[in-house]
């Protein structure tokens, strides 16, 4: 059974954890070993975390017959418009439909929004083609400096409720 819980900085740890096991997974044949040790140091360090709660991200942990599986964070930009920070779930549990469920919840949860952004490396066919299964379509592409030589080169998807 699939389910979703809203987190507290109490769960730091679980988030982090999930974190390592699912980018050590998914991530270096996207951006290299060195990148992802990087960028899990940089946004996934129970300090970085910590200020991700305080700036206002909503975490929520997923969880298959109550033991997490991934989580998402999001963040209300205006009243309706909604950015998906994250949206991680441990490879054993792809290809499940818990992407879809988990993106309904969010649906259901923030009834008011109208739209949903979100960044994708452009190199992630995966993950890039289930957004395209939910509906979501590429509005640009960026690329972000995350310091220490690194680069994002992403797509910006967005998210239009029909």
């Amino acid at each position: 059974m699939i389910n979703w819980r809203k987190c507290s900085p109490n769960d730091i740890s679980v988030i982090a954890a999930l974190a390592q096991k699912i980018w050590r997974v998914h991530y270096p044949p996207i951006i290299g070993t060195e990148q992802v040790e990087y960028m899990l140091n940089k946004m996934y360090s129970s300090d970085a975390l910590a200020n991700q709660f305080q700036e206002g991200q909503v975490f929520y942990l997923i969880l298959e017959d109550e033991l997490p599986v991934g989580f998402v964070a999001v963040s209300l930009k205006e009243v309706h418009h909604l950015f998906l920070h994250k949206f991680y779930i441990d490879d054993s549990m792809q290809g499940k439909g818990v992407g879809a469920r988990v993106f309904q919840f969010i649906l259901d949860a923030y009834p008011q929004i109208t739209t949903v952004r979100l960044t994708v490396n452009r190199q992630n066919y995966r993950s890039i083609n289930f957004y395209f299964k939910l509906g979501f379509r590429i509005d640009q592409v960026a690329d972000f400096d995350i310091g220490d030589g690194y680069v994002m080169n992403d797509f910006v998807m967005v998210y239009c409720r029909p």
